[in-house]
């Protein structure tokens, strides 16, 4: 698997969690029963999986080689696109947490906070993906020259080595597993 198939495989987690969410939203919404800390092993996931693993490849490792080396188009699709996005869902995420708190504290109308932020980042990160798959990472691997392709796959297979050398993905895999059959 080269590295563009992996960051693809990633997504399918991903949305495999996407989709655990969702269920979670709707148990809030129609009021029944929720272990609203379930909500902080969600958000576990989405910041050390799905943002310091997976989008620390992205913006460390392929967007910053795009910008540097296609120019001006990669440049507008890394830094106003991509990582603007990224940014947009790490505030959805933020102000999830927050809204988490408060249920937890008490204030009953905050669950709609939580259903918000979460279904917004959950769409946010749906057309993400589907425009990182079938845009920029055929861009990248289009346009980008082949021994920078050959130094994405060796930096990226690095990344992979430290991050499973400290069970990244067997936790967090194992993690979205476990919250399918929870919420079934």
């Amino acid at each position: 698997m080269n590295y563009i198939e992996l960051m693809v495989d990633e997504h399918r987690h991903i949305k495999r969690m996407l989709a655990v969410i969702r269920k979670y939203c709707y148990k809030v919404l129609k009021s029944e029963p929720v272990d609203y800390n379930d909500f902080f092993g969600l958000i576990d996931f989405v910041r050390n999986y799905a943002d310091q693993h997976h989008h620390g490849k992205e913006e460390k490792l392929l967007f910053h080689r795009m910008v540097e080396e296609l120019g001006p188009a990669a440049e507008k699709l890394v830094k106003h696109g991509m990582l603007v996005e990224h940014d947009l869902g790490r505030l959805h995420i933020q102000e999830l947490e927050a809204a988490v708190h408060k249920v937890m504290e008490g204030d009953d109308e905050a669950r709609l906070d939580v259903i918000a932020n979460a279904i917004s980042y959950v769409n946010l990160l749906h057309r993400h993906i589907e425009k990182e798959d079938n845009v920029v990472y055929q861009f990248a691997q289009k346009n980008l020259p082949q021994e920078i392709q050959d130094n994405l796959e060796r930096e990226c297979a690095l990344f992979e080595q430290d991050a499973e050398a400290k069970e990244v993905q067997k936790k967090y895999l194992d993690m979205v597993a476990e919250f399918e059959k929870k919420v079934q």
